[in-house]
């Protein structure tokens, strides 16, 4: 990222800019989550053109849509936990001697892991023990419970990382505060 600094006699307007496109900066679920994202946006736009245009919905498109959407969701926090951009109270971080904003940070790593474990544990059951199909397609419904279980390992699995990567750096506090 480059910031590029409008002449200083027209203004100190600061404007960033992305200006270039390095693969290695996205992980997997970056890739998987766009992929998936274009497929629910092909679907709605296939409902959208056939309930206005053509006057006749294609029936299948509104579950699909719902479904892609939980999965863009799961894979999504994956991303989110990577870059450590789940949502967060930062502000108490801030005032905190460093000491206990570190405990609170590891405190946070830990209950992370094992709400993403239990949420994968939990997943795995229910994807087990469901049979039926989808209302509109002859797919399992556990297909979509397995998509959401690749979801919560892979969120895990960013957890465990991004917690070996904080605790390896002790000299930082918390990776947002100033």
């Amino acid at each position: 990222m480059t910031i590029d600094k409008w002449p200083a006699e027209t203004s100190d307007f600061q404007m960033e800019e992305d200006d270039t496109f390095e693969w290695r900066d996205y992980g997997i679920e970056d890739y998987a989550t766009l992929v998936v994202f274009w497929l629910l946006a092909l679907d709605v736009f296939m409902q959208f053109f056939s309930r206005y245009v053509l006057g006749n919905s294609i029936a299948w498109t509104e579950e699909m849509a719902r479904y892609l959407l939980v999965t863009v969701g799961f894979m999504g926090g994956s991303m989110a936990v990577r870059t450590g951009t789940h949502i967060s109270v930062e502000f108490f971080y801030r005032y905190m001697p460093g000491w206990m904003s570190r405990l609170l940070v590891t405190l946070v790593d830990v209950v992370s892991i094992a709400f993403f474990a239990t949420g994968a544990w939990i997943t795995w059951k229910l994807a087990d023990r469901t049979t039926a199909l989808m209302a509109s397609v002859d797919i399992p419904k556990s297909f979509l419970y397995y998509l959401v279980l690749l979801g919560f390992i892979l969120m895990l699995g960013r957890a465990i990382q991004m917690a070996v990567i904080r605790w390896r750096d002790r000299n930082s506090s918390h990776p947002d505060a100033p």
